[in-house]
């Protein structure tokens, strides 16, 4: 029955027409404080709902707020680790919030961030090991937010993006998300080696809307199955605009110019 449980939820945070999804992360609170487009919550959770986002990622506290029992629905995703900019080691991250928590909330799906690489992999290892356990027997989805960071680490290489990916999927997450590569081959090979659908992070704030609209377009087109941007869509001039450009691309299969054409007009 955890596996029917699952497959519902997970058509909950899925297109189900182009099997993609695009997720809007708005976990920041917790590692910079309220930072510019998080402050009003209902008001920025109903912009990108409105613009086509499939779900949001929040943590547990800001679940009242982002509840707005109005406007068009979209899934929630409850976020289940936290660390701030002020820790002497912000790559660790602690659960701060459980499965069955999540259930209570209303949660169509769970999410956990490791930083493969970093000084306490082990620790957050056995906490993905864990959650994904947990998620099983409730028939929860779970969304890992792999990056490759540590020291000497290249985040952004072939090699250790498609590592973060490919532990994601062995320690029994469902859905990947994690950095892109720079270019399509090399991000083609990463979703290749992983065996579960592969999302694309945001990053940090870009210096452009085509930057964040090409990568999109780059992504889809080495098969991811959507993407998790946060910055680059919350604090856009209108986020409702930037959420629509990107789901042309990823669910109408628009090319990043006319999406930069939707979003300019």
């Amino acid at each position: 029955m955890s596996i029917i449980g699952k497959k519902i939820r997970v058509e909950r945070i899925i297109n189900r027409q182009s099997g993609n999804t695009v997720i809007i992360p708005m976990d920041h609170g917790v590692s910079m404080g309220p930072i510019e487009g998080l402050t009003d919550m209902p008001k920025i959770i109903n912009a990108v709902a409105e613009g086509g986002a499939n779900a949001v990622v929040v943590h547990k506290g800001i679940v009242p707020f982002g509840h707005r029992g109005y406007g068009k629905d979209v899934g929630l995703i409850v976020h289940l680790s936290g660390s701030t900019s002020l820790s002497p080691d912000p790559n660790e991250k602690v659960l701060v919030c459980s499965v069955e928590e999540a259930i209570k909330l209303g949660a169509d799906a769970v999410s956990v961030h490791i930083n493969v690489g970093s000084k306490t992999e082990a620790k957050q290892f056995r906490i993905l090991g864990e959650i994904s356990k947990e998620c099983m027997e409730w028939g929860m989805p779970l969304l890992a937010m792999m990056y490759p960071r540590g020291d000497g680490i290249d985040q952004f290489s072939e090699k250790a993006v498609s590592l973060a990916a490919r532990v994601g999927a062995e320690l029994g997450a469902d859905i990947v998300k994690t950095n892109f590569t720079g270019d399509i081959e090399s991000f083609k090979r990463v979703t290749e080696g992983c065996p579960i659908p592969v999302v694309v992070a945001g990053g940090p704030k870009m210096g452009s809307e085509e930057e964040i609209l090409k990568m999109v377009e780059m992504a889809m087109e080495a098969n991811a199955r959507g993407v998790a941007i946060g910055r680059n869509v919350f604090q856009a001039a209108n986020p409702t605009k930037m959420t629509k450009a990107i789901s042309m691309i990823v669910h109408e299969n628009a090319n990043s110019k006319e999406a930069l054409e939707y979003l300019r007009s």
